[in-house]
């Protein structure tokens, strides 16, 4: 063939194919198999994105996850405080650490996964902040267009409160419309209202013809003990000394929720990711080991995805301050 004859054909196939999204699609359920066992990063990080050599978060984390026994990191991306109030222009600095942040992952053979967390700012004015929710993804979905199928949007973290089901419903729709006109093959991360709970993925309804998309659950029961001492929780912030055993009581709790999503999971054929779970610091530790084992475990067992809640901050399975892991949060995790 002749020189000019093979450049012909190679841009014709790239027409073809299109070099606008990465042309090959991978189902949801095996996407979801490779996500595996994860970790949520950076989310109160704020002087991160100002400026991510002085964050807390450091570029070596990233191999160090995976090294540990993580496949995928959950970004927590607060993107309203980053957008102009009038034309919802997302602040070019802040998406440029997001692309640093992207590569990185990537680089480190993690799977990452954009997660939009205004879900305190949507839940206080869905009406007057759906703009600004629509804006991101007209943004980020471009963007990230490129990207290999290891990056995968979710939508909105814990819808909730005044953002009701049924708007929430409506809202996923449009989002997801928009993202798939530059990302066709994307695969999506998408949970129900009420904070994503597993008993509200009955009102989930998601667009019956698109398949590439996992359904998302959290999970934090029981409260009285994963929520023992948080100051955000006014049910549970005066408890103490609350212990999760591994009673025949205790996993049948645990494994009886479980197992509603994993009903849901089967009779609408879509795959689960466990996208939070964990217990707060103020909680014993040998309890808070145990109890995050069995549900990482039962999780799996049901074939389940996960990301635990959190690398920093609170929930905590690195020490920062120490740079060090929290040995016992860590191997009940990756079950080493």
């Amino acid at each position: 063939m002749k020189k000019t004859a093979l450049i012909t054909v190679i841009l014709i196939s790239l027409m073809l194919t299109g070099n606008n999204s990465y042309s090959q699609t991978i189902t949801a359920d095996q996407q979801c198999k490779n996500l595996g066992r994860g970790v949520n990063i950076i989310g109160y990080d704020r002087a991160f994105w100002k400026d991510y050599t002085k964050g807390r978060f450091k570029e070596s984390y990233f191999k160090m996850i995976k090294e540990a026994g993580f496949s995928n990191i959950r970004v927590n991306l607060y993107a309203f405080s980053h957008m102009d109030k009038s034309t919802y222009q997302i602040d070019s600095k802040w998406l440029e650490t997001l692309d640093w942040v992207v590569k990185k992952g990537l680089d480190a053979k993690l799977m990452v996964i954009l997660d939009m967390h205004e879900f305190t700012q949507m839940a206080d004015d869905p009406i007057g902040k759906k703009e600004m929710f629509l804006a991101v993804w007209r943004q980020l979905a471009p963007r990230y267009k490129d990207q290999p199928g290891q990056v995968i949007f979710e939508l909105l973290n814990e819808p909730n409160q005044k953002l009701t089901v049924d708007m929430w419903n409506n809202y996923l729709a449009e989002a997801t419309a928009i993202i798939r006109k530059t990302n066709p093959n994307r695969t999506l991360i998408i949970g129900p209202g009420n904070w994503n709970g597993i008993e509200s993925l009955a009102t989930l309804k998601l667009p019956e013809n698109d398949k590439n998309i996992i359904a998302t659950v959290h999970f934090y029961h029981p409260m009285t003990f994963t929520h023992q001492g948080a100051p955000w929780s006014k049910a549970t912030k005066d408890l103490k000394d609350i212990k999760w055993m591994g009673t025949n009581e205790d996993k049948q709790l645990i494994e009886s929720k479980l197992q509603v999503a994993a009903d849901w999971s089967k009779a609408n054929n879509r795959p689960i990711f466990l996208g939070e779970f964990g217990s707060y610091d103020k909680g014993d530790m040998d309890s808070r080991a145990r109890y995050t084992a069995f549900v990482a475990r039962t999780a799996e067992k049901l074939g389940f995805s996960w990301a635990y809640w959190q690398f920093d901050s609170d929930f905590i399975v690195y020490n920062i301050d120490k740079e060090s892991w929290v040995e016992p949060i860590l191997k009940a995790l990756v079950n080493k």
